[in-house]
């Protein structure tokens, strides 16, 4: 892979997806990349490089999920969902008592593990006469489909209470995987949306997860998107971003509530 070549897989990215790959990226593209060039049977990143900039081509979305990184895991960065169960979805419950309406988003869900995390809090806190519901997003279609799914290797879920596992999880043939049970997949849809181009959903969502997601992004760009998901949230609806995330000169519509969590402000 020339300088060349990742100078066009660098801008290339940033059009389609709004993610900066740094020039210490470099090897990791080169690793997820060359599987590619194996499945196309191509023989350099020049070829390569040309289906890119083609328009409209099959590629474009397998180069997209080749250039995700999708860690996750179940309940990461557990103060959030401690805020979330015992403040966050109190206040809403307040804020929502007549219509019993609760709307949350994970954007930037991976492979389901966040909004199911999300779920599995929703659920043993809130009755089920209320109409909940939980969009989970991504930019990868593959890590979508997987969350769809449910279904995660026993070791995912080793942190997690016996007591949720036994609530949530039921053993696959084999029990080598485990499946999320239905009464929690219910509360979820997930579909695959890029974040920087137009959504379809018209909201409002009371609370939004977006969490190290826009570390690959630019000042300009996050600054779009904070005043995009400010836009979405009800008055006083909470933002949860990442652990090396910051709200700090890039928008002023949120008040900080520590620890990476923010409130919009009324």
């Amino acid at each position: 892979m020339s300088p060349g070549n990742f100078s066009t897989i660098q801008r290339v990215a940033y059009e389609f997806t709004g993610i900066q790959l740094s020039d210490h990226k470099k090897n990791m593209v080169y690793s997820r990349l060359a599987r590619r060039l194996r499945d196309l049977d191509l023989n350099d990143f020049n070829a390569y490089c040309k289906i890119l900039q083609l328009s409209d081509h099959p590629e474009h979305n397998e180069f997209i999920n080749a250039i995700t990184t999708n860690l996750t895991s179940f309940f990461r960065e557990n103060h959030h969902f401690d805020y979330l169960k015992n403040t966050a979805i109190a206040a809403v419950v307040k804020k929502h008592k007549s219509d019993k309406r609760i709307r949350i988003w994970s954007a930037g869900c991976s492979v389901g593990e966040e909004p199911y995390s999300i779920a599995m809090v929703v659920k043993e806190i809130i009755d089920n006469d209320w109409d909940t519901k939980i969009l989970a997003t991504d930019l990868d279609s593959n890590v979508v489909a997987h969350g769809a799914a449910g279904i995660y290797d026993c070791a995912r879920i080793e942190s997690i209470s016996v007591d949720r596992k036994n609530k949530w999880f039921s053993k696959e043939p084999g029990g080598s995987h485990v499946k999320v049970k239905n009464e929690l997949r219910e509360l979820i849809t997930f579909k695959q949306l890029n974040l920087l181009e137009s959504w379809p959903m018209r909201g409002p969502f009371d609370i939004i997860f977006c969490r190290n997601v826009v570390i690959y992004f630019d000042k300009d760009t996050q600054r779009v998107l904070f005043d995009r998901y400010a836009d979405m949230l009800v008055d006083g609806g909470y933002l949860f971003i990442g652990h090396s995330e910051t709200l700090n000169k890039v928008t002023d519509r949120f008040q900080s509530l520590g620890k990476t969590m923010y409130q919009k402000i009324k």
